[in-house]
């Protein structure tokens, strides 16, 4: 059985979740920083409609500031931590499972850790302890462009590639009357929304996207 090539990326969308849930994967952990992506960013629906949550990291200067991803600093100069969790509160209160996993999650809102993409996993892990998803460690020991014995969804990471939304099967979201349905979203939108049912969902949705 392939194992399939994936970013740790912050609270990640449903896709890459489904993925998670249903195939055997490995972390990327040697590759170059890239900016607009959902390495520090994910997608949440608030009462304004689709709302980007924003990760501050600490620029380096020289060659275009490239760094490697594990190397990028979170920059904590803003209480962004605090910032965030208040925003997905105020989203999700109304929620039918935000109070059931609200002791779960909020630690990660309460520590300062130093790298971006340990927080990432940490944040990975977290939800998949609250779904009940087994959760892997295995990172790549080297970077490779076309990876041998990987199945690459690198590209998964991409907040700029759209995936069919006509793939997502409809639940019901906290401002789904207003805005319509979001597909997609951060995992923590199929969690609060959705809460024993998530993980079903995430092993039952398919993945053709993956070809498209």
């Amino acid at each position: 059985m392939s194992k399939f090539l994936i970013h740790p990326s912050y609270f990640p969308s449903i896709a890459t979740f489904a993925v998670l849930a249903q195939k055997d994967i490995v972390w990327e952990a040697h590759d170059n920083f890239q900016k607009q992506t959902y390495r520090n960013r994910c997608y949440i629906c608030t009462d304004q409609g689709k709302h980007m949550l924003n990760i501050p990291i600490k620029h380096v200067g020289g060659n275009e500031g490239r760094q490697k991803y594990r190397e990028v600093q979170l920059d904590h100069s803003s209480n962004w931590l605090k910032q965030h969790w208040r925003t997905l509160e105020t989203a999700y209160r109304t929620s039918p499972f935000f109070e059931y996993y609200e002791d779960d999650l909020k630690p990660l809102f309460e520590t300062q850790l130093p790298d971006l993409f340990d927080f990432n996993l940490r944040t990975i892990q977290v939800v998949s302890n609250c779904l009940g998803i087994a959760f892997t460690s295995k990172q790549t020991s080297n970077f490779e462009m076309s990876p041998n014995g990987f199945q690459d969804l690198r590209f998964l990471v991409n907040a700029k590639k759209t995936i069919v939304s006509g793939k997502f099967p409809e639940y019901t979201q906290v401002f789904g009357e207003r805005h319509g349905f979001l597909s997609n979203l951060s995992i923590l939108d199929l969690l609060f929304n959705e809460g024993t049912n998530a993980a079903p969902y995430l092993q039952n949705l398919s993945l053709d996207f993956l070809n498209a």
